[in-house]
Order: structure tokens, then sequence, then C-alpha cells
């Protein structure tokens, strides 16, 4: 894995699978403090083949998550990699919802403005249900294998982990 120089600390507001502790701690070894917030401006969609959303901007709309705090700058690293070239980083402005304070963090929206596969809105609820304990595996085989010379992107790991389990793909057109 890549070393990252710098021992800055960051903020990312995480809306979808990231919202899961198990996910989180599969890919950073640890459980970072969180505060619940809201990204306004912005719509969380289902993406037609994936198990996981995608955030756009969308006047009038507004997406709930959490801010993770105190991420160093290798956890950055490591989230860059997991979000993979389906997302972009951006810096976005978040209100926390404990305090009604306002906060800048990073958030991964989805690079392609115009995917005719986003639809309606994603379900946290029944995504846990469904597909978190397989998520969970995926993004911890997915922390190992970033460790390698050559390692998988996330959408890989994830095509191959679901293919080895016999389970449908969750990246399936």
């Amino acid at each position: 894995m890549a070393m990252v120089g710098g021992n800055q600390v960051h903020n990312v507001f995480v809306y979808g699978s990231l919202l899961a502790d198990d996910v989180v701690r599969a890919l950073l070894s640890r459980i970072p403090q969180s505060s619940p917030a809201i990204l306004n401006g912005h719509h969380r969609f289902s993406i037609k083949g994936r198990v996981y959303p995608a955030i756009l901007p969308v006047e009038n709309k507004e997406v709930t998550g959490k801010v993770l705090q105190g991420i160093t700058d290798l956890e950055l690293y490591i989230l860059d990699e997991f979000e993979d070239v389906e997302y972009e980083r951006v810096t976005v402005d978040v209100s926390l919802m404990e305090s009604s304070n306002k906060s800048q963090a990073f958030a991964y929206v989805w690079s392609d403005k115009n995917d005719p596969n986003l639809y309606g809105e994603w379900d946290f609820e029944e995504w846990k249900r469904t597909q978190m304990s397989d998520f969970a595996k995926m993004s911890a085989e997915f922390r190992k294998d970033l460790e390698l010379p050559e390692s998988k992107t996330r959408i890989a790991t994830c095509e191959s982990y679901y293919q080895q389990d016999g389970s449908d793909s969750p990246l399936a057109p």
C-alpha cells in the first residue's frame, strides 16, 4: 500500500454503507468518533445493479448521515481507494444535528451526474437487513488486499467476493 504523508485529520460525511460500524471497522480497524449530520442540497439515490447508494446535488433535498471525525491521512487514502472511480471526493458543508453547527467535511459524490441507473431513494435500514453482513465481509477482504503490491479495486473485490460465495453480484447489470 502506498503510504500517504502528513499528519492531518479530516472529517468525512458518510451516508451509505459507511454508516455501518461493521464496514468502517473492516476498513479502518477502528470506529472513529462521529456526529449525526445533514447534507443539504443533495439526494441519496439507489443505483440499479448496486447495493450501495450515490449522492448528487439536488435542490430542496437533504441527505442524513454522519460525520466521521479524526480521519487520518492514511485512513482517507483507504476510503479514497474504497470509493474508487465511481465517486469523487469533494468538500461539503454539513449541519451537525446535535448542535446545529455547520461543519466542513469531505463527501464522496457520484461521478456520473447523468447516470441513467440512479433512481428513487436508497434505504439504509433495508440494506442493513439484507446486505450489510456480506458487504462488511467484502470490505474486510478489500482492506486485506489493499496491502498487496497489486491490489484490486473495490469494484473488482466486490465482484469476486459475490461470485466466490455463490451470491448474485450486487454489480450485476
